[in-house]
């Protein structure tokens, strides 16, 4: 049995529990994937988007429905070391990657203020149209449910608003496309589990300045990081609490809320008192 092989047995035995299962969870809950979709699955080189590929392999050739797949790699001014970690991660792992270029970094290399959410947008952006142009009318991310229980919290407690990251969502810019999250219900440390038993490296973050991202346990001084630190801080008092910040978002009582923005509008708890 090839490595690769391997690795793919430890997502269905090893991980089923905690990997497997609620990758095909999200995907039938949220009705991510249909007959005759073409997905790109967008790769950034670490370990979500890496698992997340592994994973739509296995139910593109498991599944009941049939539907394309490729690869998509955004070269955004990567350097040398850390493009060929991708490019031999790829081969390792049988994931048949395409990859183009874009000058992303260095446009946002002299950016003082948000030069990370100038860059996650551009690279969204860029994502989107080769996506297009391949023919895809779905985009697939690797984000997963510790990103969606950090953004919810970061969302209430430096915006003031109750906002979650989607399951999927259609794009505003480019007619025809989708953004689809099949990690959605993953959490991060089943991913690193995964990663762990089977001795992978990857990127520990999609930027110029992997170095210092990896020096730093692969977290940066941002909001982020705090979200994620107050989650575990949550997860030592209960470990309940986590999967209610998860459910809370799908279980909203409109009875109870002062106000919430629908289609463009605002609507206040007095307009039917």
């Amino acid at each position: 049995m090839e490595k690769f092989q391997e690795i793919e047995r430890s997502i269905i035995k090893k991980f089923r529990k905690t990997i497997w299962s609620k990758f095909i969870t999200g995907i039938n809950e949220y009705q991510l994937i249909e007959e005759g979709d073409k997905i790109a699955v967008c790769i950034s080189g670490g370990k979500d988007s890496m698992l997340l590929a592994k994973c739509m392999q296995e139910i593109q050739r498991y599944g009941k429905m049939a539907f394309e797949l490729e690869f998509l790699v955004m070269d955004p001014g990567y350097n040398p070391a850390n493009r060929q970690l991708i490019l031999e991660n790829a081969k390792l792992l049988n994931i048949p990657i395409t990859i183009f270029e874009s000058s992303i970094f260095e446009a946002v290399s002299t950016i003082e203020e948000s030069p990370c959410y100038l860059c996650a947008r551009m690279r969204r952006g860029h994502l989107y149209k080769n996506a297009q142009d391949l023919g895809c009318n779905k985009i697939a991310l690797g984000h997963h449910f510790d990103d969606v229980i950090e953004t919810t919290l970061m969302s209430m407690l430096y915006s003031g608003q109750i906002k979650t990251m989607m399951p999927k969502l259609h794009s505003m810019n480019f007619e025809g496309l989708e953004l689809i999250r099949p990690l959605y219900m993953v959490k991060e440390a089943d991913i690193i589990a995964w990663k762990d038993y089977n001795e992978l490296n990857f990127l520990q973050c999609a930027c110029r300045f992997t170095e210092t991202c990896a020096e730093e346990g692969g977290i940066g001084k941002s909001k982020r990081a705090e979200m994620k630190a107050l989650v575990n801080s949550f997860r030592e008092v209960d470990s309940i609490i986590e999967m209610n910040i998860f459910r809370s978002t799908h279980n909203v009582n409109l009875e109870t809320v002062l106000g919430y923005h629908k289609g463009g509008k605002f609507h206040n708890f007095l307009d039917e008192y």
